[in-house]
Formats: C-alpha cells, structure tokens, sequence
C-alpha cells in the first residue's frame, strides 16, 4: 500500500511595483496596511510592496512560543522591550519590515516620540528572530536577515523548521550555521536569555 505524502507549496510573496506611478508617503503606506489585516505587508528598499498571506496555524503556535520565550525574558531583564510579528519598523534603508520577534533597548525605543511609535517606528532592532516554515523560501528569508544586519541590528537568528537549522547573523562576522541545536543564547547582547527549541523543531 503507497502513501501518499502531503505535499508542501512554497509560498512566494506577490510583489506589487507602485513607483514611478504610485509613491505611498509613509502614512498611506501605514493606512495601506490598516486596510488590509489579513495579510502581511512589507516594503523593500525600492518601494515595491512584498505580499504575503496569513501564516499557517502550525506556524503561528511555535511563533508564539518563541514571542513568549523572548517576552519572559524581556520583562525579567527590564533593558529593553519586545515585539512580535505585526508590528513593522522602517529600516534607515527605507524599507520597512516585520521580523517574527524583535528587541529593541529601551533608551532606544523611548528616545523615539511617541506619536511616532503608534505607525512603523523608524528603528532598525537591536535583535531579530525570524522562523522559516515549511512553505516559507529559505532564500528570501536570508537576504531579509542580512539587510536586517546591513541596517543596524546586532543580532539575528533565523531558524529553519524544514532542515532542523539555524543561522546566526552578526555585523562583520560570518554567517554561523547550526544543526538541530537545543537552544539559542548570546550573553554579549541578551545576557540570561535561553530560547529553548524543543517545542520548535
């Protein structure tokens, strides 16, 4: 008896190119996004607006996991604030991007005026997390991770659930690769901070 194996698609975003017809200010891209909840919405250095649709609820629970993990530790330590996967920052590059987790220090984040924090907060993240799904492409997820590290942020750890992998991103530093690891840590920038994959793999 054959059995037969569901098989995964991976999931391109669309890729809307608005500009030279169209150029959203900042605030229309912000009231672009409000209008469309049910996607998740990305703009790149160039303009174009990266589409993707809702996450699976696989997904979405071990994302949660690791929001949780890293909020625990975030109110615990008290430096510095998290956020998770809805909220977007503009990167000095101008794109504005949506990491699955994000930490930023404190001073940082209240340095910024708060009106200004209520849309995409210009603020590239001190850290990033971002999970790579089964349907997501591995490829698109590593040139997010380096223009994350080519706009400021310190430290980047992107987990692929399909190879039981991660990547660990630093400034002039190369890229790190582990196999099936039990857990994350980096004292220099989140002292005390464990994130634990046995839930994720």
């Amino acid at each position: 008896m054959t059995t037969n194996l569901p098989v995964v698609t991976e999931i391109i975003p669309m890729v809307l190119q608005l500009q030279p017809a169209i150029a959203l200010t900042e605030d229309q891209f912000y009231e672009f996004c409000q209008l469309n909840p049910d996607f998740r919405i990305e703009r790149n250095a160039v303009g174009e607006l990266m589409i993707m649709p809702s996450t699976s609820s696989e997904t979405d629970q071990h994302n949660f996991d690791i929001i949780v993990q890293l909020g625990i530790w975030t109110k615990q330590d008290g430096t510095g604030v998290g956020f998770g996967s809805s909220g977007g920052f503009t990167l000095p590059n101008s794109a504005v991007r949506s990491p699955d987790a994000a930490w930023i220090k404190r001073d940082r984040w209240e340095a910024i005026p708060l009106e200004l924090r209520k849309k995409f907060a210009s603020i590239c993240p001190e850290f990033v997390i971002e999970l790579c799904s089964e349907s997501d492409n591995l490829r698109i997820l590593q040139d997010k991770m380096q223009e994350y590290i080519d706009n400021g942020t310190q430290l980047g750890w992107l987990i692929d659930r399909k190879q039981n992998q991660v990547f660990i991103y630093r400034p002039n530093i190369p890229i790190e690769k582990l196999d099936n690891p039990k857990t994350l840590s980096d004292e220099s920038l989140l002292p005390g901070f464990v994130l634990d994959l046995s839930h994720i793999w």
